[in-house]
């Protein structure tokens, strides 16, 4: 069972609270799209009902182990208190006397946000010495830091043996929504699975073949499988490296009674550019020179009305090159459809989720996974080590 924070005793306690607010930031350094600070509320703000004392800590970027002025976490204590309605005091390590003297200061009902975690080396080594340091800080801990669950970190994993640790809000609807999908779904269960590589999705194909009705291929992903089928595809981007997998995983489908669908038709380009011409042909039709950015029509027809009948939809990986205007048609239709639909539907983080956001429909799907990698991760069957050290070991 995973231990969430209503599992921990928090009045008055100083609680070490792992975000993720690895956010995109503007031109002038703030925030460009606070949704990552936003899915953190729910925790924060329980813990301060309960006067809690509260110290954030997350990364930003990929400083390497080093101090980068351009990640430094000071825009995100900006916006993280204009949403709060209350001071954040930003201290400028996350480690060492500085931190130490700000928790010493703490009120109940305080906010603190810790530098950047990753100024350090000891965070992606998960040092035992800089873990103890961070536990240090604190009573107990909270991970509410779903987009890094993944990685075995200090402040994701390492933390958790020195101090009471159990999940946030954020952490326990992710765990929630995806392993209800997996091990209960709705049915029919239809996944979409899109992206540009096939090796990517590998492990998440294996994983769902035996769970799911339906799998629908989007992507630069499903050239592969067409290519597999024996088709010419121009310049659209194969792995011919694993061509005869994708023949492999089309064979294993049949015979474990799942209904593997491919794009019949596609629109296709000479460039992957916003001002290229597109036109839409027949997967055994692909010019020579032309490559494949988008599935077409006939696919989208294909592919909604699947999605219109199911109980549950698990959808990562965009269908083409959604960024793209003449591109985007494919990824945008089956988002509304999945808006439109009665099933339950889960969008992975990452590229979906930036898809669906951008089709104007995210607030309609039953749930936006904030972690690409780890949502990708955990539909590979695979265990996270920043949830398992969640787990209740009675």
């Amino acid at each position: 069972m995973l231990k969430t924070i209503r599992d921990l005793e928090v009045t008055g306690k100083r609680v070490l609270v792992r975000v993720d607010f690895n956010v995109p930031l503007d031109g002038e350094g703030n925030v460009a799209d606070d949704t990552r600070i936003r899915a953190a509320l729910p925790t924060i703000q329980y813990l301060l009902e309960k006067q809690a004392r509260v110290i954030l800590v997350s990364h930003l970027g990929r400083p390497k182990g080093k101090v980068d002025e351009r990640y430094r976490l000071d825009p995100v204590a900006r916006r993280l208190s204009e949403l709060l309605g209350r001071p954040v005091v930003k201290v400028d390590d996350c480690i060492g006397d500085e931190p130490r003297r700000a928790v010493q200061e703490m009120q109940p009902g305080d906010v603190i946000l810790l530098e950047n975690v990753r100024f350090h080396p000891g965070e992606e080594k998960n040092e035992e010495k800089f873990a103890r340091q961070l536990a240090e800080l604190a009573d107990v801990y909270v991970n509410d830091a779903f987009g890094t669950a993944h990685r075995a970190h200090a402040s994701t994993e390492g933390v958790a043996h020195f101090l009471p640790a159990a999940a946030g809000f954020l952490m326990e609807k992710e765990i929630n929504m995806l392993g209800q999908a997996l091990s209960n779904p709705g049915r029919p269960f239809v996944a979409i699975l899109g992206g540009a590589k096939v090796s990517d999705k590998i492990g998440v194909i294996e994983n769902l073949l035996g769970k799911v009705n339906t799998l629908l291929i989007g992507g630069g992903m499903a050239n592969t499988f067409l290519a597999a089928r024996g088709l010419a595809l121009g310049k659209s981007l194969v792995e011919t490296d694993k061509v005869a997998l994708a023949g492999d995983l089309i064979n294993r489908a049949q015979k474990a009674g799942v209904k593997l669908l491919l794009p019949v038709d596609l629109v296709v380009a000479r460039a992957a550019q916003p001002d290229a011409e597109p036109k839409v042909v027949p997967v055994d039709a692909v010019p020579e020179d032309w490559m494949a950015l988008d599935i077409g029509p006939e696919t989208v027809k294909n592919y909604v009305a699947e999605v219109r009948d199911a109980g549950t939809v698990i959808w990562n990986g965009p269908m083409g090159v959604f960024e793209m205007a003449p591109f985007a048609a494919g990824t945008f239709e089956l988002a509304r459809a999945l808006a439109e639909s009665k099933a339950t539907t889960i969008v992975g983080g990452g590229d979906t989720a930036a898809a669906v956001e951008k089709a104007g429909v995210a607030g309609r799907m039953s749930h936006v996974s904030t972690g690409g990698g780890a949502s990708l991760e955990f539909l590979e069957g695979k265990t996270l080590p920043g949830v398992a050290v969640l787990m209740d070991k009675k």
